[in-house]
């Protein structure tokens, strides 16, 4: 299985969601993304880091 990286795009829309409070298995379904994949971020968010350093 070939494993895509996310788009800064993407990155944008989920930092804005998480920064809105949407779930991650919410965010993981509007951007068609595994869950853990989602969930990997909105962890380093959670821990005070950004997309820029991510």
């Amino acid at each position: 299985m070939a494993y895509t990286h996310l788009t800064i795009n993407e990155l944008v829309w989920i930092e804005e969601y998480f920064k809105i409070g949407i779930s991650t298995s919410e965010i993981s379904r509007r951007l068609k993304r595994a869950r853990q994949t989602i969930h990997n971020l909105v962890s380093y968010l959670k821990a005070g880091g950004n997309i820029q350093e991510y």
